[in-house]
């Protein structure tokens, strides 16, 4: 059986992954092939690259499984939110309820485009609900059989946290809290209010909050005692004006690109600390009403790493999985694997140790883009020595090796590298190479072996997608990816996973005594991740790196 899924919605992070037998073979975002920054259009050209991919064509695809419930059911929840008052019933909430759901209706999901692009075939069309597709996303690639299952998002269709048991290939749903009540409407709106993009940029309050102090209370907007938590979604929304509401509180909402005062920072301090208490609190009664110790998470608010870090260092959870595309864009997996559940099925369960779904190029194609630009470039007997000799000596160095990543996080394949040893790295990278915000961390890559010398949990890192305090003696040896609070984002990385880029580390580690580097993903501020060659070439040319390492070709500036 072959199956195609998809994330479309119109919001956010379309994208399409293709199962074959209950395998995952290539999953892809569509942003990372139309360059378009969370690109919420039909995801044709991922759907394309995954047939491509499989060598199958859209007629010998059985099942395409959207990640969403039909878009009926989401309008008639905002329609029930309007005629209870439970969100605000304004011209604009109305129009782009209204414009959505006709616009969707009108593609009928999404079959229509697909058919438009593809044509008929033979395949049936199933329309997952989201946080099934959520929770499936986390379970099915789990590798667990008895697990806690949590998804936490900005919504679903109705949904905003759900908690589901995964036990012996298949999930029961334990309890859903609907949508307003949502942890990601809460941090996107204070996203939002610091100036920044919500459903984007909930990474910047996350990295700026441990520059804050506590003192600023937000229990008008969360209530934190009830079980497990209650968003007080009008305080929010207010009466749909652009933050008016929350003045007589917090003051004027900061302008975007403006200064970061000390208010700011307390306001992003306050917001992180409510969210992880929020969290840890559903999670721990997902583990009392499932039984289990296991944790699965999903859905955009399980990529919040610092909250994960803690669960994990807290010792509640025996075994913590996230997988690497937790938000929207992810959904594409679960909802791939929904048919196997069909007469009483079961999931296929198998553990997933990267995220390396995406596409690849091979030296001969590497070459014809080197000489189709005129680009001199040297041809490297040995890419990992050279690249670490580079970092050694201070280099910042673009990384572009094998399948691209699927997810946010790059993870040694489309990455740029630097020496944490330097603590004007950091500076360094922000300033002339990513042009992005001066409080923003950058997360190590250590050989998983190396991890517990570092760090004080997080030893089973693989998709950078939690938090771990570094050991006080080492917080000067890694400074330029220790943050300011201690903590640090780590990617554990195993040799029989990526072998190229363990033994990078590795060479590094044998020139510095240090086998730690400094990893970010290969992109500008507002700019997807690379994807191509041409990509990779455009964005060394348009930065402070030092070099770039093309498979086996190395370019210098």
């Amino acid at each position: 059986m072959i199956t195609l899924g998809v994330n479309y919605s119109q919001m956010h992070d379309s994208s399409a992954c293709i199962v074959r037998d209950g395998e995952l073979l290539f999953a892809v975002a569509e942003e990372r092939l139309s360059r378009t920054k969370h690109d919420a259009r039909f995801p044709q050209l991922a759907i394309q690259a995954c047939l491509d991919f499989a060598k199958v064509r859209a007629s010998d695809v059985d099942e395409v499984c959207f990640g969403w419930q039909p878009i009926g059911q989401l309008y008639r929840h905002d329609l029930g939110l309007y005629a209870t008052a439970r969100w605000p019933l304004t011209y604009l909430n109305f129009l782009n309820s209204s414009r959505n759901f006709l616009s969707m209706w009108h593609q009928q999901s999404g079959a229509a485009p697909f058919r438009r692009n593809f044509g008929a075939g033979k395949a049936r069309f199933r329309f997952v609900d989201h946080h099934l597709a959520h929770a499936l996303s986390a379970y099915a690639y789990s590798g667990f059989d008895d697990s806690a299952v949590v998804v936490m998002d900005g919504r679903g269709a109705w949904e905003a946290t759900s908690i589901w048991r995964g036990h012996a290939g298949k999930l029961d749903h334990v309890a859903t809290i609907n949508w307003p009540d949502s942890l990601g409407l809460f941090y996107a709106q204070f996203t939002g209010f610091l100036g920044f993009v919500p459903n984007s940029d909930e990474w910047k309050v996350m990295g700026l909050a441990p520059y804050g102090q506590p003192g600023i209370d937000l229990s008008a907007f969360i209530d934190l005692n009830a079980a497990p938590y209650r968003v007080h979604s009008k305080k929010l929304i207010g009466d749909g004006s652009q933050f008016a509401h929350f003045a007589p509180l917090l003051g004027t909402p900061r302008e975007p690109e403006s200064d970061i005062s000390d208010h700011h920072k307390n306001i992003a301090f306050a917001v992180q600390d409510a969210c992880e208490a929020a969290m840890m609190s559903v999670v721990k009664m997902a583990l009392v009403k499932t039984g289990s110790r296991n944790l699965c998470l999903a859905g955009g608010v399980a990529l919040n790493s610092k909250a994960n870090g803690k669960m994990v260092a807290s010792g509640m959870v025996e075994k913590f999985f996230v997988q690497p595309a937790a938000s929207d864009d992810g959904v594409a997996l679960g909802a791939a694997l929904a048919p196997y559940l069909d007469g009483n099925g079961t999931l296929p369960n198998k553990p997933m140790r990267h995220g390396y779904w995406g596409p690849s190029f091979d030296d001969e194609t590497i070459k014809k883009v080197l000489i189709t630009y005129k680009i001199r470039h040297t041809k490297l007997s040995d890419a990992a020595t050279s690249a670490a000799q580079l970092l050694s000596a201070g280099k910042i160095l673009g990384w572009f090796q094998g399948r691209m990543e699927f997810g946010p996080r790059a993870l040694g394949s489309r990455s740029i590298l630097a020496d944490p040893r330097d603590p004007e790295m950091n500076a360094k990278v922000n300033n002339a190479v990513k042009f992005r915000e001066w409080w923003r961390p950058f997360a190590p890559s250590f050989k998983k072996e190396a991890a517990p010398e570092y760090l004080e949990s997080a030893y089973d890192s693989p998709f950078m997608i939690l938090t771990a305090q570094v050991r006080q003696e080492k917080r000067s040896v890694i400074p330029s990816v220790t943050h300011v609070d201690g903590s640090a984002r780590p990617q554990t990385v195993e040799r029989e996973i990526n072998p190229l880029y363990y033994r990078l580390i590795d060479e590094f580690g044998k020139i510095t005594g240090v086998p730690v580097i400094m990893n970010t993903s290969f992109n500008l501020r507002g700019e997807a991740i690379v994807h191509t060659p041409t990509d990779a070439l455009r964005t060394f040319f348009s930065s402070g790196m030092d070099a770039l390492v093309l498979g086996s070709f190395l370019v210098e500036k």
